[in-house]
C-alpha cells in the first residue's frame, strides 16, 4: 500500500504508527495532529528505529490535514480520552465534533481514503463518518471486536494456561458494556471452551471482557490501553493491504444483517482489498438474540442523542 495516513498523534495513534511501519504495511505513514510538533516528533522518534527494526517506510508528521492526501486508509484515533469511571459514551459530544472536522478533512484531501475509526464511542463514530462521508459501507470500518476478541483469548489463555495463537474468541454488538462476548463461538484448538473451563469460570471471562478497557484504564489511572488497540488495528490494517479475506470482528454499517438497518454495530466481517468486503450472520440463539438486541438500543439510545 503507498500510503497510511493516522489522525491523532497520541498514544494510540503513534503506537499504531510504530507497528504498521515495522510491518511494512505502506510505503509512506504520515501522522496529523493539531498539537505543535507531536506529529512531527512521533514520526521522527519512529523513522529513528528503522535501522534497528529493519524497514524502510517512511514516516511525516504535520499539523496540517494536507498531510493525508493521496492516503489509501486514514485511521481516526484523535479525540477526547475517556478517564476512570467515565463510560465511552460520556465523550461522545466532545468527539462528535472531532470526528465531524476531521472527515470533512479527509473528504477535501483524500476522498477515496477508507476509513478505520478508533475514536469512542466507536459505533457512534463510525455511523457518523458513514453519513457524513457518504461513502459505501465497505470504505469505513470501526475497531471494536479486533480488539475484544483479542482479549478475551488473551483471558481465556491465562485461565487455561494455553497459547493464545491457539484460541480462537468471537463478540458482538457495541463496543462497551452492553458488548456480547460469545463463549459458544470459542474455541482452543476447534476444541469448544466449556470442555476446559466451568460456567463459571467462562462467566467470569466474559464479565471481564466487557470491562477489559476499564479495567485497564482503572489501573493506569492517566492512560487508557493502547498497545492492544493499535495491535488490532494493526491486524485490520494487513487483512486489507494483503487481501487476506481475514474474518475479524468490527463494527460494520448493518444492511439488513441480524435484522438490523442503518446501525453501526460489531459484527464479524470478512476483510479485504475491499475493504470490507462482507458481514457474517452467525446463527444465535436466543440468550444471545436478546443480548444483542440490549446492545442494539444502547447504541440506537446513543444516536437518538445526535440526531
Amino acid at each position: 500500500m503507498k500510503k497510511i495516513g493516522i489522525v491523532g498523534a497520541g498514544r494510540v495513534g503513534e503506537t499504531t504508527a510504530q507497528m504498521l511501519a515495522i510491518r511494512e504495511l505502506a510505503h509512506q505513514v504520515s501522522l496529523l495532529d493539531l498539537r505543535e510538533g507531536a506529529a512531527e516528533g512521533a514520526a521522527l522518534d519512529i523513522q529513528e528505529s528503522a535501522a534497528m527494526h529493519g524497514f524502510d517506510t517512511r514516516l511525516t508528521g504535520s499539523t496540517s490535514p494536507e498531510i493525508l492526501e493521496g492516503s489509501n486508509i486514514v485511521i481516526i484515533t484523535a479525540g477526547m480520552p475517556r478517564k476512570p469511571g467515565m463510560s465511552r459514551s460520556d465523550v461522545l459530544d466532545a468527539n462528535l465534533s472531532i470526528t465531524t472536522s476531521i472527515v470533512n478533512d479527509i473528504k477535501k484531501v483524500s476522498p477515496d481514503a477508507m476509513m478505520i475509526i478508533v475514536s469512542n464511542p466507536v459505533d457512534i463514530m463510525t455511523h457518523h463518518a458513514w453519513k457524513l462521508s457518504g461513502c459505501d459501507r465497505n470504505r469505513i470500518i470501526g475497531l471494536s471486536g479486533a480488539l475484544d476478541a483479542a482479549r478475551m483469548a488473551a483471558f481465556v489463555a491465562m485461565e487455561t494456561g494455553f497459547s493464545a495463537r491457539d484460541i480462537s474468541t468471537m463478540v458482538l454488538g457495541g463496543h462497551g458494556d452492553t458488548m456480547v462476548p460469545l463463549p459458544r463461538y470459542t474455541s482452543i484448538r476447534g476444541i469448544p471452551l466449556d470442555h476446559f473451563l466451568d460456567a463459571e469460570t467462562i462467566d467470569r471471562i466474559v464479565d471481564r471482557t466487557r470491562n477489559g478497557g476499564a479495567e485497564i484504564l482503572s489501573l493506569k489511572k492517566n492512560s487508557s490501553a493502547y498497545g492492544a488497540p493499535a495491535a488490532a488495528i494493526t491486524e485490520m490494517v494487513d487483512a486489507i493491504v494483503h487481501d487476506r479475506k481475514s474474518i475479524i470482528p468490527c463494527v460494520a454499517i448493518l444492511n439488513g444483517e441480524y435484522d438490523q438497518k442503518d446501525i453501526a454495530m460489531g459484527v464479524p466481517a470478512v476483510l479485504g482489498e475491499g475493504g470490507l468486503e462482507r458481514v457474517i450472520e452467525l446463527p444465535l440463539n436466543p440468550e444471545e438474540i436478546s443480548a444483542f438486541n440490549n446492545s442494539v438500543n444502547a447504541v440506537k439510545a446513543d444516536l437518538e442523542r445526535i440526531a
